[in-house]
């Protein structure tokens, strides 16, 4: 039926108004409900990405991001450590890809689960390194575990935390706190790591740009470290531009 489409969006009233004269024809009345389904649909979505988005405009900006790229400067880029990103959970999702990023940024970083550091993947730790762990609560057991056993065989590594509790037990033990603003959790269940985890995350992408900026990464760089897919051929031709 001409004009009739499932997937326009269109108020409540005008979906009345436009198929009042429709009388009870079955059809019609199917098409209303669908319209009335993907305006409601819409309005959940919108709501899910306004709290998101939220949350990251309310991430605490401080001064301790300075002090943790000069950390990592430190150490990483000048005493040949590397970065070792660590959480439990969402969180350790969260911190593998912090990981990879910072690798393929200039920025040498490894994932270890705190689990398995506990079955030897511990000895990956280097005295130059930097903990780097997150914990939305602030007292995951494992990643308490990690640091303690951390210190065990390398005393000075400092400890830089992302986290939704400035007052947790983690915090006692870590040189640096990245606050995430403990924002709430969009899951209708308050539950699920939804909004604290992409909170991590973009703080996580703030600290790889601040970085990248710190060494002055470039497009050749970049291409020297990523050879294979769209990324690699895209960096390649950013270089044969600037020939």
């Amino acid at each position: 039926m001409p004009g009739l489409s499932p997937l326009k969006i269109l108020s409540k009233s005008s979906i009345n108004r436009r198929y009042k004269k429709a009388g009870n024809h079955p059809l019609y009345k199917l098409y209303r409900q669908i319209l009335l389904m993907n305006n409601e649909l819409k309005e959940e979505i919108q709501s899910v990405l306004n709290r998101e988005a939220d949350a990251i405009r309310s991430i605490p900006v401080t001064g301790d991001y300075s002090k943790v790229i000069e950390l990592i400067h430190r150490r990483v880029h000048q005493k040949g450590g590397k970065i070792i990103a660590s959480g439990m959970g969402k969180a350790g999702h969260v911190a593998n890809h912090m990981a990879t990023t910072f690798s393929s940024t200039g920025t040498p970083a490894l994932f270890i689960h705190p689990s398995e550091a506990q079955h030897g993947d511990l000895g990956i730790i280097r005295e130059n390194d930097v903990l780097l762990v997150l914990s939305n609560s602030g007292k995951t057991r494992e990643i308490l575990e990690l640091v303690t056993l951390t210190h065990l065989l390398h005393k000075d590594i400092p400890v830089v935390i992302i986290t939704g509790n400035p007052d947790g037990p983690l915090v006692m033990e870590s040189s640096h706190v990245l606050f995430t603003g403990n924002p709430k959790e969009v899951c209708p269940l308050g539950l699920t790591p939804t909004t604290s985890a992409t909170a991590m995350a973009v703080i996580g992408d703030v600290l790889v740009v601040l970085l990248m900026n710190r060494i002055r990464f470039t497009p050749a760089d970049y291409a020297r470290r990523h050879h294979g897919g769209y990324l690699g051929e895209k960096s390649r031709e950013s270089l044969d531009e600037n020939k």
